[in-house]
């Protein structure tokens, strides 16, 4: 099937390296605080409970918001939000870099977790008008997702090289001239577009909450269930989340005008990808900790060291997403996001053979095809959900593409961080645990780097092997969490030829016999 749609020229393709400048700001914030916590620590001396706030919530608020946000872009105009949510985002770094107390830093970071929120879903439906031409567009999204990848790998680096020179408020107000750029080069090159007028109608402001709410107890009770084990105010914000979430698609459904429109998941394969946009998003975020870690602790390497060792990754991981869209033109979607996945089960069988020895290029190999793999799902779920939905609602279908992935990325995170935690407790060696004093065993056994800091206060003849007992625990720990990565990779990768093997990008309908009046997708040419 050939495409009739107008090719993109110089322009559209200068205005797709700025459309890169969100998701690379906003991934780069996720990660510039790996580095930072302890001078942060040091001068505005938080609670562990604010400590962890300071990390968690602009993720928390981002997953949360974007829904909302999405559907506002549509509404007032994707590139107008666009440039208001840059600007809010560079206001809130401002105030995050010269923040004077815990609860300061706590809300300039959910601020930038919100201004971050407006800037991904009408980023995405911006690269959609630009690029109209279905393998133009597939080229464009792969490019454009490079731009997370890219600022997850240079979060660390930055804040490394700056933290050696300033202080730490530095890694936020870096991000302020990169939004001046993006303000002016979007407003100069990209086209304005929204929902007509007449297809507006009246912004449902109770879904918006719902949406909201739901988001926050759903997210809240997961993390918090996964990593402490049963308690009851998690349980609860589960239950309620759930019912919320119910509540929410039932109003949906009964919408003249809804946030989400329901007669998108009629469409062959749209369920299933954002399915799979969590579990890539989960496989890949979820084992950064245990390989920051290995650099770190097990193999010794200085903060700015590891890395920029784990900027080698990124020539495979840039080719990854541009390559697999060129592939997905002449070969079934499935069967490159099944290759996808199986990639990222390779990385992981790497993973299980790491030791406390030095294998530096073991680790780098199975990081760089854990990424690759996940950069390729990610780059293509995103074309093929965005494809399907309505280009009226593009802002709306990239936001719940989005929460996915970030709801995707806080499940990791709690799951493997919990798996190898009670791994790393339950596999300390009990012998060297009892020369320990009896009050520091808790916290030896608690996490790799609290074992670290203790067996140096400790002396050498009982430091020394309390430490080589961490070290082993944690590798071990490491390993066993690997297997049950290879276990999703390839889980993930059957479920994609089981759902998607039929489902090509020339032949999106829907799936169910209702009639959809206004048809939800624009061709799709393969």
């Amino acid at each position: 099937m050939t495409s009739t749609e107008p090719l993109a020229g110089r322009k559209e393709w200068i205005a797709l390296v700025a459309l890169m400048l969100p998701p690379l700001l906003i991934g780069m914030d996720i990660t510039v605080l790996y580095f930072a916590v302890p001078p942060i620590a040091e001068i505005l001396q938080p609670s562990s409970a604010q400590q962890l706030w300071i990390i968690d919530i602009y993720g928390f608020i981002l997953a949360s918001t974007v829904i909302t946000m999405g559907n506002i872009g549509d509404l007032i105009g994707r590139r107008r939000l666009l440039i208001i949510g840059a600007l809010v985002f560079g206001a809130a770094s401002v105030m995050a870099a010269y923040s004077t107390s815990p609860e300061m830093l706590i809300t300039a970071r959910a601020i930038q977790g919100l201004a971050a929120a407006t800037q991904m879903p009408s980023a995405l439906a911006l690269v959609r008008t630009l690029f109209r031409d279905p393998k133009q567009r597939r080229s464009a999204i792969a490019t454009w997702s490079i731009g997370t990848a890219a600022g997850l790998s240079l979060g660390p680096v930055i804040s490394g090289l700056l933290l050696q020179n300033y202080w730490w408020g530095s890694i936020f107000l870096i991000n302020a001239p990169v939004v001046v750029i993006l303000m002016i080069v979007i407003r100069l090159l990209a086209p304005e577009s929204r929902r007509s007028r007449d297809e507006i109608g009246r912004f449902d402001v109770l879904s918006s909450i719902l949406s909201i709410a739901g988001m926050v107890s759903l997210i809240w009770g997961v993390k918090e269930l996964i990593i402490n084990g049963y308690e009851l105010w998690p349980a609860i914000s589960l239950g309620v989340g759930i019912v919320i979430a119910i509540a929410f698609i039932y109003r949906q459904r009964h919408l003249e005008n809804p946030m989400i429109d329901p007669a998108m998941f009629r469409y062959k394969g749209f369920g299933p990808a954002l399915v799979l946009s969590a579990v890539a998003f989960l496989c890949v975020i979820g084992f950064g900790l245990f390989s920051m870690q290995y650099l770190l602790v097990v193999l010794g390497l200085e903060p700015l060291h590891a890395a920029l060792w784990s900027l080698a990754t990124l020539p495979l991981t840039g080719m990854s997403a541009p390559l697999a869209a060129q592939i997905v033109n002449k070969v079934r979607p499935a069967y490159v996001f099944a290759a996808s996945f199986l990639m990222i089960a390779v990385g992981y069988v790497l993973m299980t053979q790491l030791t406390t020895g030095h294998d530096l290029a073991l680790v780098l190999v199975g990081v760089a095809l854990i990424s690759a793999g996940s950069s390729s799902v990610l780059a293509l779920m995103t074309d093929f959900v965005v494809a399907v939905g309505p280009e009226d609602r593009a802002g709306s279908v990239a936001a719940l593409q989005k929460t996915c992935q970030e709801f995707g990325g806080a499940l990791g995170v709690a799951f493997f961080g919990s798996v190898g935690a009670y791994l790393f407790r339950d596999g300390f060696d009990p012998n060297v645990l009892a020369t320990v004093p009896e009050n520091l065993r808790g916290a030896v056994q608690e996490t790799l780097g609290g074992a670290f800091v203790i067996a140096q206060s400790l002396p050498p003849q009982i430091g020394g092997p309390v430490l080589a007992a961490a070290l082993d625990s944690f590798v071990d720990s490491l390993n066993l969490t690997a297997y049950i990565g290879i276990a999703v990779a390839v889980l993930a990768a059957l479920f994609t030829i089981a759902k998607l093997r039929h489902v090509s990008y020339a032949d999106q309908q829907p799936d169910a016999e209702d009639e959809v009046v206004e048809p939800a997708a624009e061709p799709v040419a393969s």
